[in-house]
């Protein structure tokens, strides 16, 4: 009777293949920051980036379909991809109303922007610590927390002294993307939050 040999399937680096999408995220939102900075041209950049993010997401779907084993549980996984893919499409649409509204950012989106990018740099580097990387990734998560409450300090600050504003389509272009910027600090933190549910289910 002839032998039989049984293969399972691969476990492709699921992990890895979040830490890459992240890296194009921080790239992304980066450019962002450079765009609410004064930089127009980082526009275009973080709509590039932010493209070639929703392709690294997409791969990272696919594996998880056939993988064997996940380092987590692979609603995790999905979760994680899903939110940091939202924090750069968010990012490209305060570009794109702005640009809508002909309101160019001002010094608080720039400052908002800066934070948040900031705080998605923390994201990475606790996803980084879930792998290899050593350090607790709930602190590096935790950092990201620490950064949005900021952003949210300078969105009140920013949205108190509209009411200083006498144009009335400066303070409706003005609030829409103060808001927008804020929806995309919610967004970190529930990321964040999904590292510490991640890794309290698995102790």
């Amino acid at each position: 009777m002839p032998r039989r040999h049984w293969f399972l399937p691969d476990s492709p680096d699921l992990l890895g293949m979040l830490q890459r999408q992240l890296v194009v995220t921080v790239q992304g939102m980066d450019a962002f920051a450079a765009w609410a900075a004064g930089d127009a041209g980082a526009a275009d950049r973080t709509r590039a980036l932010e493209h070639e993010a929703d392709g690294l997401k997409r791969e990272l779907k696919l594996a998880l379909r056939e993988a064997f084993t996940t380092p987590m549980g692979p609603e995790d996984l999905f979760a994680l991809s899903h939110g940091v893919d939202w924090v750069l499409n968010y990012a490209k649409d305060v570009i794109g109303e702005s640009e809508v509204m002909a309101c160019p950012p001002d010094e608080a989106i720039a400052e908002m922007a800066r934070l948040l990018a900031d705080a998605v740099r923390d994201i990475r580097e606790a996803i980084a610590r879930l792998g290899s990387t050593p350090g607790d990734p709930v602190d590096a998560a935790e950092a990201a927390v620490k950064a949005e409450r900021s952003v949210e300090k300078v969105y009140r600050r920013a949205m108190a002294a509209l009411l200083e504003e006498e144009d009335l389509r400066e303070v409706i272009a003005r609030r829409e993307l103060y808001r927008r910027c804020s929806r995309i600090g919610e967004v970190i933190v529930d990321v964040a939050e999904r590292v510490g549910y991640a890794i309290a289910k698995e102790s």
